[in-house]
């Protein structure tokens, strides 16, 4: 099966230098025009030059996911630009916050009002402009492993994966009559392969690892032993971009290593034999 998206327009929200920008370039690679939206226009631009220094199509879509205002402006421009959108990749989020003790309203309101508001309002706004085109394009929304179980220090976020789930099942249902499919991925505790970032990292020197992650090795609780990197990951998402995915609707994916499956007092084997080697696709470095 060779997955193509040749001649496909993609809009991805949330273009940062990690999962967004990882999905828009593997959409790019598999032959899509992609639009890069970010609230900052120096992740939508690094994001763009990433995917044309890997011979791909992009262009910037600057702006708030959660303002309908700005939404409506940056589907538009790539709408003038390319004439359509097949594709869209709802990946814009606000990860960082605090647990119930200490997180402040204000900033609560803030992670649920950019994952679910921001959901809604492209889902919407592209969802309208496919059902005017006669497009029946495929909508993702991006999960997290933190909107199926309870991790710590992150209530926010947490809330506002939870509810994406149950969106992506509403917005499946009043979306399928046109033929326009919504589905979710779900990612988990992501390795980074983007050069910049990788280079960005060394640079700053040792972090230490989020309070949910003290004192933990990731791949030896992963039962395939390795954590998944934007790569793995995109190539679901193309395939859900897909016309091969024409009858798959209100479902979730995931790439995890099988850490969600796992029944939970259940450690993996120490000694593993490990995965299939990555099929890199980021083949640049600046």
């Amino acid at each position: 099966m060779d997955i193509s998206l040749d001649g496909k327009v993609a809009l991805v929200t949330g273009t940062g230098p990690n999962i967004g920008s990882g999905l828009a370039l593997m959409l790019a690679k598999y032959g899509a025009r992609v639009a890069c939206n970010d609230v900052r226009p120096e992740a939508a631009e690094a994001c763009v030059r990433r995917i044309e220094r890997n011979g791909g199509t992009a262009m910037t879509a600057v702006g708030d996911v959660s303002n309908e205002v700005e939404v409506q402006a940056y589907v538009a421009r790539v709408l003038e630009a390319w004439g359509k959108i097949d594709i869209l990749v709802n990946s814009a989020a606000v990860m960082t916050g605090g647990g119930l003790l200490e997180r402040d309203l204000a900033g609560f309101n803030r992670q649920v009002e950019v994952a679910c508001a921001g959901n809604f309002l492209n889902t919407k706004h592209v969802a309208m402009s496919m059902i005017e085109r006669g497009i029946k394009g495929s909508i993702i929304c991006i999960i997290s492993t933190a909107g199926w179980q309870g991790p710590a220090g992150n209530i926010g976020y947490a809330t506002s994966k939870g509810a994406l789930v149950q969106f992506t099942r509403a917005a499946a249902m009043d979306l399928a009559p046109y033929g326009i499919r919504v589905n979710s991925f779900t990612p988990t505790f992501t390795l980074p392969d983007n050069p910049e970032l990788i280079a960005a990292r060394r640079a700053a020197g040792p972090q230490g690892p989020s309070r949910a992650f003290v004192g933990i090795d990731p791949p030896r609780l992963i039962p395939l032993g390795e954590q998944p990197t934007p790569t793995d990951y995109g190539h679901v998402v193309a395939f859900l971009a897909s016309d091969y995915a024409r009858l798959i609707t209100g479902a979730d994916f995931r790439v995890d290593g099988g850490a969600l499956a796992k029944y939970w007092p259940y450690i993996p084997a120490a000694e593993k034999a490990g995965p299939l080697p990555l099929v890199k696709m980021d083949v640049t470095e600046e």
